[in-house]
């Protein structure tokens, strides 16, 4: 068959394809998995399928891990960099790019978002009933409560997923709830076997199924769509009911992290693929780069398949990364996803140091061992030597003649925190005072440590460390209090969220909003304890997680609540929703702080707020985009046709006049002014907003101009009627940027509402100065 195939080619093809095959087998360099993107109508009709041309022309069947054909055309395959290289050159492949690993993001909250039971918009969507949100993460502990089929109607007839089985997961694990799980491991399993330092799937941890091994994955499933589940807690930590925000929502898995081992590019995109044809209503990924760092959307798999999933109708929520309170520190910024920051709840867990000279110091903990009953211990800071592994508590940097029988000041960062109380367990130590550095501020998270240890804030570590600096025999001891609900100021931005400007297109502001991410409690596996560790064999069915993580799977289960309760809104409309509805101010009614810092927080921080879904049912008017205008988008930011088409799928045909990036029809406005630029400049954008409340509405704005700038609108009312569903104004910002005095975040901040006296459309503004080059 394949000499008959060969020998209708021509010669020279024959030539080039012996030659990549020649390279394939070399041994020279170090073979490594790329992901190419391909010309799906550039396959010669000589081969019945792409996979046959991709196996006859490019690379051998067994280098070949993933064939891509849905969101994205191509595949995935081992080969040496000069193959690559290669290959980079044929006419039909438009990019190629290294697979890279990827790190996920790592109660009450329903209630804080404004869900009330029977009113509102959890009776209006059935509590989100027959949407299914497709969780792409470390895959799922089928037997939780929270995955109950109960009284559950049948699997829509929609759906066209599998059930596909392995280790400890078979077809019974899948029901009326969880429609559909899939693994993906070819990617983690190359790197593996390929890359020196990359290690593979650890089977003697993992589960070569959809099987939940690490934990994350269960968690986020149940934050999103959690059934009730009565009597539920974490070690006794945050008693009470736990349920997801879309309680009916259907649950489809796609397992491509991997415990321990993070989640690869070329995996992740497979997802993408599966889900889409599954058929799939919402897609939740707390995924991203680990170092805070955006690649360009034409290299980012991410922003490559959450666009194929986007223009087919499917919402699509990300994490913004844990790497804040850093600016320009958020991750999966392309304008299509749902961009999602972490910010508190009115819960916490806390607990008390005591000094030996009676200080009381508050922090947070979510120890639930033996008490250390009001018994003052010895108190050491290691940190004191001036050596930096001991100070961090890192493995084996503890002298036991020094911590055995002692309280321990350890600071944070380098390793895990809950880590750090092991190594001081191992050492002998009794228990441990986990400090904040500068840069996490005052920000705490709850750890179920397995020690009596609790976090404290920046500068309560440092009254901590000055106490035992000062004294020549400093003592303390650790009270645990709880959980205590009713918490003000909340919700607070997470110090950890990842923050703005948009390092990539700062034209578009991300964060989009935030939701709860911190302490939150959901289901878990069984398969590891809370902590994590492999020394912790304790078994909880729920367990109290933090990170942007938790955040993103609120947002998909409010998306499948809005999806359900207006099945023709797109994804772009259900985010206007939510984000022209958010909530600027905290429970005391006052501005947003942000928690590392303490001060008012900006958009950068929250973007267009915090989620409240009291008011998204009905927002009143929605800024819609459509794919042309995320083609448009992407030609004013310079790319190139052929480039647009690695993410698209299909040639682009961009306007003859440039487009202005800033006027992608976005629910938010950023107006860059250059530095060079002197005396007043403006800025205009155009915006079109779609009526979905009462057909005859008048709406007026309200302008909050930023600090030094002017800001107008035309026309200055927006009429609609039955005929009149569209309307588009013009929103002019005029600033003196040699007079213009920018804050700490290097940006002054406003926002521009419509309202029609029922309704609040707010949109946030941005002002910002860039150097030109």
């Amino acid at each position: 068959m394949a000499a008959s195939l060969f020998g209708s080619l021509p010669l020279l093809f024959l030539f080039y394809i012996s030659g990549i095959f020649l390279r394939a087998v070399a041994v020279d360099q170090t073979v490594k998995t790329f992901i190419f993107r391909v010309d799906a109508e550039s396959k010669p009709s000589i081969f019945p399928t792409h996979y046959h041309w991709y196996t006859s022309e490019f690379a051998e069947s067994s280098r070949i891990l993933h064939v891509y054909d849905t969101v994205f055309h191509g595949f995935s395959a081992s080969v040496t960099p000069s193959d690559a290289a290669a290959l980079s050159k044929h006419p039909s492949v438009l990019a190629v790019f290294e697979d890279q690993r990827r790190e996920l993001h790592t109660t009450r909250s329903p209630q804080f978002l404004g869900l009330r039971t029977q009113q509102g918009l959890w009776s209006e969507s059935d509590y989100g009933s027959d949407v299914i949100i497709g969780l792409f993460d470390t895959g799922i502990w089928p037997e939780r409560r929270s995955f109950s089929d109960e009284k559950l109607g049948p699997v829509p007839a929609r759906w066209k997923g599998l059930c596909q089985t392995g280790a400890r997961f078979g077809p019974t694990n899948c029901n009326r709830k969880i429609v559909g799980a899939r693994f993906f491991s070819k990617g983690h399993e190359a790197a593996g076997r390929w890359e020196g330092p990359v290690t593979g799937i650890n089977q003697t941890i993992e589960f070569m199924s959809p099987r939940d091994a690490d934990g994350h994955g269960t968690h986020t499933a149940s934050t999103a769509a959690g059934r009730y589940a009565f009597r539920a807690s974490m070690e006794g930590y945050a008693p009470g009911i736990a349920k997801g925000v879309a309680p009916k929502a259907r649950v489809a898995v796609y397992k491509v992290c991997w415990r321990n081992a993070g989640c690869f590019d070329s995996d992740i995109l497979a997802a993408f693929d599966a889900a889409v044809n599954d058929g799939v209503d919402v897609i939740s990924i707390s995924i991203g780069g680990s170092d805070g760092v955006s690649s360009p959307y034409y290299l980012d798999p991410i922003a490559i398949g959450a666009y194929g999933a986007v223009s087919r109708g499917i919402f699509v929520s990300s994490s913004a990364g844990n790497e804040g309170p850093d600016g320009m520190s958020v991750t999966n910024v392309a304008p299509w996803l749902v961009t999602v920051g972490a910010g508190t709840i009115d819960r916490t867990f806390p607990a008390e140091v005591v000094l030996g000279n009676g200080k009381r110091i508050d922090g947070v903990s979510l120890y639930s061992g033996p008490p250390l009953k009001d018994t003052m211990f010895p108190l050491v800071y290691p940190g004191k030597s001036g050596v930096l592994s001991a100070s961090l508590c890192m493995e084996n940097s503890l002298d036991p003649n020094l911590v055995k029988g002692k309280i321990v000041i350890c600071d944070r960062g380098n390793n895990p925190r809950v880590a750090k109380g092991l190594v001081v367990k191992k050492a002998g130590g009794v228990g441990m005072i986990l400090a904040n550095g500068a840069q996490a501020g005052e920000g705490l998270v709850g750890d179920a440590h397995l020690i009596a240890a609790l976090s404290v804030g920046s500068d309560e570590g440092d009254a901590v460390k000055a106490y035992a600096s000062s004294t020549s025999n400093p003592t303390a001891t650790i009270d645990f209090k709880g959980t205590l609900l009713g918490i003000k100021p909340a919700p607070v931005v997470a110090s950890f969220s990842g923050r703005g400007p948009n390092g990539l297109n700062p034209e578009i502001l991300k964060p989009d909003l935030i939701a709860p991410g911190v302490n939150i409690l959901a289901a878990w596996t069984d398969a590891v304890g809370p902590t994590g560790l492999d020394p912790d064999s304790r078994k909880t069915e729920f367990n109290i997680l933090s990170g942007t993580s938790m955040a993103c799977p609120h947002v998909s289960g409010a998306a499948a609540l809005l999806k359900s309760a207006h099945p023709d809104w797109s994804p772009a409309a259900i985010r206007s929703a939510m984000m022209t509805t958010a909530n600027i101010i905290d429970n005391k009614n006052l501005s947003m702080n942000d928690e590392a810092t303490g001060k008012p927080s900006t958009p950068y921080d929250f973007g267009a707020g915090h989620l409240n879904l009291d008011q998204t049912m009905d927002p009143g008017l929605i800024y819609d985009i459509t794919n042309n205008d995320y083609v448009n988008f992407l030609c004013a930011i310079g790319y190139r046709p052929k480039v647009i088409q690695v993410i698209t799928r299909s040639p682009a045909n961009c306007p003859a006049k440039k487009p202005l990036p800033e006027n992608l029809n976005y629910p938010s406005i950023a107006a860059l002014f250059s530095t060079s630029s002197k005396g007043p400049k403006s800025k205009t954008f155009i915006r079109t907003v779609t009526n979905v409340g009462e057909p005859n509405s008048v709406y007026q704005p309200k302008i909050e101009s930023p600090k030094g700038v002017a800001v107008t609108v035309k026309p200055t009312q927006l009429a609609f009627t039955e005929a009149v569903k569209k309307q588009s104004f013009v929103v002019t910002v005029t600033a003196d940027t040699s007079h213009l005095v920018l804050g700490d975040s290097g940006a002054v901040f406003g926002s521009l509402s419509w309202t029609d006296g029922k309704h609040v459309v707010r949109s946030p503004i941005v002002v910002t100065q860039f150097e030109t080059f």
